[in-house]
């Protein structure tokens, strides 16, 4: 066993299925070439810059869907909601974070935030009922990897970083929660990733060996 007592989980991309495959699928509708989204929007410093102050709340998902579409040479219309629209819950490891809670484990989540109109990345998940706290960037005027952030969503859950192991698909932002003293964990492939939350937190977590 060990000491730890929380969970904190990224949503994209961990408890939804992989970012990536629905941005190619995305590519491939709208008759870009492989590669073209991420060219645009996260290699173009202005364009990435834009998608910062999103994440913060400092723009709005129309304005940046309109400038993305821009650069891109598609339409504006529901941008974001095109980009992602083969994203799908990640059954596996929401019940895993179901599993930790039951065994009394905190349960938070944080994430870095693409805006909530007009589509939003969050509807239908019941986060606020199923986690013991829910921290989106843009509410808070903050984004990963500030520091800040992390120290928010641990404050929320009333428990101090070294009892609780983070989990998130984007590795950049791995080193700056190490730094505050969580345990981290790559998100890379719902059944690894399942297997190294049970080995920070000493407890089994899937239905088979959960019971």
């Amino acid at each position: 066993m060990t000491n730890r007592k929380g969970l904190v989980l990224d949503f994209g991309g961990v408890l939804t299925t992989p970012l990536v495959p629905a941005a190619l699928a995305f590519e491939k509708r709208e008759g870009l070439p492989e590669g073209a989204l991420i060219n645009a929007l996260y290699l173009d410093e202005e364009m990435s810059r834009r998608t910062a102050e999103l994440e913060r709340g400092a723009i709005t998902q129309t304005r940046w869907n309109a400038e993305a579409a821009e650069r891109l040479g598609v339409s504006a219309d529901n941008l974001m909601g095109r980009i992602f629209a083969d994203l799908r819950p990640e059954p596996s490891v929401i019940a895993a974070a179901a599993a930790a809670r039951r065994a009394g484990v905190k349960v938070g989540i944080l994430s870095n935030s693409v805006g909530t109109g007009p589509w939003d990345l969050y509807a239908g998940h019941e986060l606020e009922r199923r986690y013991d706290a829910v921290v989106i960037s843009e509410q808070h005027g903050l984004r990963k990897p500030q520091p800040q952030i992390f120290e928010l969503v641990l404050r929320m859950l009333e428990l101090p970083a070294e009892q609780c192991v983070f989990v998130d698909d984007s590795e950049q932002y791995l080193a700056p929660a190490a730094e505050l003293g969580l345990l981290t964990v790559h998100a890379k492939e719902p059944r690894r990733t399942i297997a190294e939350m049970e080995a920070a937190l000493g407890i089994p977590l899937t239905t088979e060996t959960a019971g």
